[in-house]
């Protein structure tokens, strides 16, 4: 069941049309919610960045769109396909309505909202051999546009395919100054020693959920410290872990980087401590 606008339907097909500005023009926000059983991880800090994206992107935020009220519609979609006892990943999609061509006719906007079953209730470290490397056809542009988690993903399309040709887990992107930004799929962090780094959002990096309670985490990590500061590309082979974050993995280290193999001593106890606030939330 798909949930277009509050009401439940039984099909995605006939939603959407040709002239959809999410599809043409790439006019559209989203958000990935992880939900285990009934709720919402994370909720407030989903609500308010889809706000903020929406007010970047001048979208018209109708008077209803409480947290309140979408949290009831992403609950209600979950009920509608018999998942509320489950764990599952929601997509809510946000687009301005039709009309117009690069210049909208309206702001007003159309949302819209998927579920699907996923396996684990709390985060596990995936254990298994994990391979990135750099993705270089095209670079990220540093600045607020790409903080934002919109339509327009190219370089992260072209990045998973070159992955999947080369036999890579996952990519690394770089912005025009050449510095690593983040994954294909979440954000970055550096472990040297015992310092903890991670990209600022100025340098074109998703304003990631995951990222933000890590770095709360880290913060409160005893013999740790964190950083907010651009990664070369030098640094990779240097640090003594690499790890990915989102909201639905949690937190995927990375295994190996071209010849240098990296330890997962960090990942582990920061899962440990992710777990321990879901539970205690």
């Amino acid at each position: 069941m798909v949930n277009f606008n509050g009401t439940l339907h039984d099909s995605s097909s006939h939603l959407l049309s040709i002239e959809n500005r999410g599809y043409a023009y790439g006019d559209a926000l989203f958000e990935t919610l992880k939900v285990v059983h009934g709720k919402v991880l994370f909720w407030e800090d989903h609500y308010f960045r889809l706000m903020a994206s929406m007010r970047i992107m001048r979208m018209e935020i109708p008077m209803n769109f409480t947290m309140e009220f979408l949290e009831s519609e992403i609950l209600k979609t979950i009920e509608a396909n018999h998942l509320s006892k489950a764990t599952v990943r929601v997509r809510v999609n946000v687009h301005r309505i039709e009309g117009g061509k690069y210049g909208p006719i309206s702001n007003d906007i159309n949302y819209n909202m998927v579920a699907e079953r996923i396996e684990a209730d709390f985060y596990t470290l995936n254990e298994a051999p994990y391979t990135v490397e750099l993705y270089k056809d095209f670079y990220v542009a540093p600045g607020l546009l790409s903080t934002l988690k919109h339509n327009n993903k190219s370089i992260n399309v072209l990045g998973s395919i070159f992955a999947k040709e080369n036999k890579f887990d996952n990519c690394l992107l770089l912005n025009t100054n050449k510095t690593v930004v983040e994954a294909l799929n979440g954000n970055l962090f550096l472990v040297k020693n015992r310092a903890i780094k991670t990209p600022p959002l100025t340098e074109g990096c998703l304003k990631g959920i995951m990222r933000k309670q890590l770095m709360e985490l880290i913060e409160k990590l005893e013999g740790y410290t964190l950083e907010e500061a651009p990664i070369s590309p030098f640094e990779l082979q240097k640090a003594d872990e690499l790890f990915i974050t989102n909201v639905i993995t949690g937190i995927q280290p990375i295994t190996r980087y071209r010849k240098k193999d990296f330890t997962t001593e960090v990942s582990q106890l920061l899962l440990e401590r992710l777990n321990t606030k879901i539970r205690l939330s």
